[in-house]
């Protein structure tokens, strides 16, 4: 929005030609979002404690978390508003992909929302049943997969990068790229949802991930970088620096409510539109295995998920982990939250770094 006004502005006074940078509206776009979050958030936590949305929590759980009970829920819809309306003030609003990354996070912000709504009305920690909630976020990863292979522009968008190898790509065809994004959209989502039972677990490693995608985003939108870096470009995608810079800031505020102990948790509508907005962007920027290693504390809570319920069925009652997803496996095995929470993070700062290294080891 301002970056038009700027443009118009500009034919009379050249300075506002600097909005025009997209590096300055990124870091603009952080600091409004996280000025938002911190403004904001005291009324949004009171008018969901006013409005009795509380965190109902499992009653087959850890007994240090019987204490959460009652907390307000749903803080998320706080870091889909300071995304949001950062996004709309400092975007490129002609830019496809902030359009489809937007949507896509709001999209499956909406289910989330409805998740949290009737976990509140009916004191249901099952919420939405996962059948329905696995539909209509397959409507959205489909829907976003579609448009993205029907607008492509360049062959490389069709094929997998690999990682620390300079010249090698699989050719996905349009068939297997709608899968694999659809795949990366609507698991990446579920990942950091499954992460989102800890104060500030899922927030902080989403926000480093966030800010790691940016500097792909940066790279894989500008070709003299893409091409020093062995990089795929794709022209446009440079523009999704706004919106992930907008997350991050947004996400930071957040985290000052959402610390331990909590004053606010984040609820399905802020995990899942995070989750999502990670998946689609790393689909886009075509980093998508870099986005696997970057989350891998996603990743591990996704699997021990799986494994955990595979083995409970294959055995009839027996279990791999104490209790899963994995942080609740420490949790019960003697660390503090805050140890599982604080170790979490290290080992994410160590993953980023190693993702980011694949830009240049190659």
């Amino acid at each position: 929005m301002l970056l038009w006004l700027s443009e118009w502005l500009a034919q009379d006074v050249r300075a506002f030609n600097v909005i025009n940078y997209l590096t300055l509206r990124t870091v603009l776009a952080a600091l409004t979002a996280l000025v938002i979050s911190w403004v904001a958030g005291p009324a949004v936590i009171r008018w969901l404690a006013a409005k009795k949305i509380g965190q109902a929590v499992r009653t087959d759980g850890p007994q240090t978390h019987l204490v959460k009970s009652g907390t307000p829920t749903m803080g998320g819809v706080l870091i889909l508003i300071a995304t949001g309306f950062s996004t709309l003030l400092w975007g490129d609003l002609e830019n496809r992909y902030v359009w489809v990354v937007l949507l896509v996070t709001l999209g499956t912000g909406a289910i989330g929302w409805y998740d949290d709504w009737r976990k509140v009305v009916y004191r249901d920690p099952k919420g939405l049943a996962s059948r329905w909630k696995f539909f209509w976020q397959s409507v959205i990863g489909l829907a976003a997969a579609g448009f993205l292979a029907m607008t492509a522009n360049t062959p490389m968008q069709f094929q997998l990068i690999l990682p620390f190898f300079k010249d090698v790509a699989i050719p996905l065809g349009v068939g297997g790229f709608i899968v694999l994004t659809y795949l990366v959209i609507v698991g990446t989502s579920n990942a950091v949802n499954l992460t989102d039972g800890l104060d500030g677990l899922a927030i902080m490693p989403a926000c480093m991930v966030a800010a790691a995608l940016t500097v792909f985003a940066y790279v894989a939108g500008n070709a003299v970088y893409a091409k020093y870096l062995f990089m795929p470009y794709m022209p446009g995608a440079g523009e999704i620096c706004v919106l992930l810079s907008a997350l991050v800031g947004a996400g930071l505020g957040f985290l000052w409510f959402n610390a331990y102990p909590a004053e606010v948790f984040m609820g399905d509508v802020g995990a899942l539109a995070i989750g999502a907005a990670l998946g689609t962007t790393a689909v886009i920027v075509r980093q998508e295995i870099v986005l696997f290693i970057m989350g891998g504390v996603f990743v591990a809570d996704t699997v021990s998920v799986m494994m955990q319920v595979s083995y409970f069925k294959a055995t009839k009652g027996k279990r791999i982990f104490r209790m899963a997803p994995l942080h609740h496996h420490y949790e019960l095995g003697g660390w503090k939250e805050t140890q599982v929470v604080v170790r979490f993070w290290i080992i994410t700062i160590v993953l980023v770094l190693l993702g980011l290294s694949t830009l240049k080891l190659r």
